[in-house]
């Protein structure tokens, strides 16, 4: 029944059998039987269906929790004390600033001490992730702290403060942040992005009104914009281009400095578990 209850809580994630089965490697009609099958076992509906979509029913709100429960206590039993002969997958999320600064240095210690894992790096934006890992599609993930409150069934440890900078074409004048923003076109960090969400607040409180050149919500491509002079960019002073030496020049918000807080994202009943203890003191 442990395969059922998988599946179902896909079908609560994506919403449809079809989508469900698609991120499993099932056909409709295998998601669909085996909802049938335990529906049959609990004696119980869980689901209104309504044309394609599964929407959970008042039994199916109930049994969520109690199913990721079961599968957590499962995943418990398999694992050993010693770390140093633990066996199995760790799939961990990252956003792509995380992939290229924290974790290479936190996967090789971990090597170290748990030299049988076999570790598996799923990328991907913040909000995605947090999803995955509400889910228990992915262990753990690093990504950036969310501009709201998490689900109960969550835990987030802020592992690094990362102070928002200006950054400018290198021949552009001018050492004053405010005035550039209101002066300069804006390569824009995606404002549905949790650090974008950042910007458009820092904005809205300093009331500048920008002209936006471009929005996107890869922090290097907008580097390689400013560097081409597009524009200027409000930017966390992380990532690659501060290691190869990036052709721009950085301006200091001062005063008006911001951040974003990089958080390891757990679920509650995963925190106590030896492996993902050992991860997070790698990343400390």
């Amino acid at each position: 029944m442990l395969r059922e209850l998988k599946t179902f809580i896909a079908v609560t994630r994506h919403g449809t059998l079809a989508a469900a089965g698609m991120h499993i490697g099932l056909t409709q009609s295998a998601v669909s039987a085996q909802m049938r099958n335990l529906e049959q076992a609990l004696g119980i509906r869980l689901f209104d269906r309504t044309g394609r979509q599964a929407i959970l029913n008042a039994a199916g709100l109930r049994a969520l929790p109690m199913a990721r429960e079961m599968l957590d206590t499962f995943s418990r039993m398999a694992l050993m004390e010693d770390v140093s002969e633990y066996r199995g997958e760790l799939k961990i999320g990252a956003v792509a600033t995380v992939q290229t600064g924290l974790l290479p240095a936190a996967l090789v210690r971990l090597r170290e001490q748990a030299p049988l894992l076999e570790p598996k790096l799923v990328p991907g934006v913040s909000l995605n992730l947090l999803s995955q890992v509400d889910a228990g599609e992915v262990d753990l993930a690093i990504l950036i702290k969310p501009p709201f409150e998490l689900p109960k069934e969550l835990h987030a440890q802020v592992i690094r403060r990362e102070p928002f900078v200006l950054i400018v074409p290198p021949e552009l004048p001018g050492d004053d942040p405010l005035a550039l923003l209101a002066e300069q076109p804006l390569v824009r960090y995606d404002r549905s992005s949790f650090g974008g969400r950042l910007v458009t607040r820092f904005l809205r409180e300093q009331r500048i009104d920008v002209r936006v050149a471009l929005e996107l919500d890869e922090l290097e491509a907008i580097v390689k914009m400013v560097e081409h002079g597009l524009g200027v960019a409000l930017m966390p002073k992380a990532g690659l281009w501060l290691d190869y030496g990036a052709n721009v020049r950085i301006v200091p918000l001062g005063q008006y400095t911001f951040h974003r807080e990089l958080v390891l994202l757990q679920r509650h009943s995963q925190t106590h578990v030896p492996i993902q203890q050992l991860f997070a003191r790698c990343l400390a």
